[in-house]
């Protein structure tokens, strides 16, 4: 079995970092990719094999798209007679199933995946979905694959993905955001930089080390963090006066908006 990355950049990096902890061999994995210095570093880090584009790649098992959907085209003009009948996988964000597969010369086994910024930790979670001729194979060839960068959910309805952007795949924006005002709020009780830093990272850390042991929901964890007449049911008061859990509910329902047009456009803008 081998695996094929198209594209070496980050996230492919860390898929292959994980990949290799969790029982793959540098044998299973080749990465084609156009920088010297990053084909040289791959190979001395992950003992791998790498392959400039328009290079021969061997026979995959699984062809993995790591790039940006504007380089699409061009990628997949390279590499097209030497894909032959291996599973496609993309993390190209944005690019639906049909657009891929006319990219790919009307090729069915496709797997479209949507990962987040996470993933370049091992601790993300991916939305996937799968084309009609993808088998149960190739299915647990994926999980076996996405496994190294986190959790995985699967669609059956490919606009589903673009709830997964909104939720997910921007979510991390989301709590970096809310991460960012609780700093800025312990500033302004009079903490420095550094303390402000510590105080709402490690409280963001916390709670959610403790929200995934428990078999609590969300709103129950709240609740109970929340004592009547107490400091956090203030707070938590002044949050939804200022109607801050429907702001998020209407931010991601937008970010959910922009994807679908995305899609729309990248289906007009790389048609061959």
């Amino acid at each position: 079995m081998i695996i094929t990355f198209i594209g070496g950049g980050n996230m492919a990096t860390a898929m292959i970092g994980g990949m290799l902890a969790q029982g793959f061999s540098g044998s299973e994995i080749h990465v084609v990719e156009p920088n010297e210095a990053k084909r040289a570093e791959l190979t001395a880090q992950y003992g791998i094999s790498t392959s400039a584009p328009g290079e021969a790649i061997p026979a995959s098992t699984a062809i993995l798209f790591a790039v940006k959907p504007q380089q699409f085209k061009a990628v997949t003009a390279e590499v097209l007679p030497q894909i032959g009948n291996a599973l496609v996988i993309s993390i190209a964000a944005g690019i639906r199933v049909d657009t891929l597969s006319r990219f790919l010369d009307g090729h069915q086994r496709i797997i479209r995946v949507m990962p987040n910024t996470p993933a370049l930790v091992q601790a993300g979670i991916s939305g996937v979905y799968a084309s009609e001729a993808v088998n149960e194979a190739d299915r647990k060839l994926t999980n076996r694959i996405l496994s190294s960068i986190g959790e995985q959910v699967w669609v059956d309805d490919e606009h589903q993905i673009d709830g997964i952007t909104a939720i997910s795949g921007s979510g991390p924006a989301y709590v970096f955001y809310f991460m960012e005002a609780l700093q800025a709020a312990a500033r302004a009780q009079g903490f420095a930089p550094d303390v402000a830093h510590k105080l709402a990272y490690q409280t963001f850390a916390g709670a959610v080390k403790l929200a995934l042991s428990s078999d609590d929901d969300a709103g129950t964890l709240q609740q109970k963090v929340t004592s009547k007449g107490g400091t956090t049911e203030r707070a938590i008061k002044a949050l939804e006066y200022s109607e801050v859990r429907t702001t998020i509910i209407s931010a991601a329902a937008a970010a959910a908006a922009r994807s679908r047009e995305l899609g729309e456009e990248l289906g007009r803008d790389i048609e061959p």
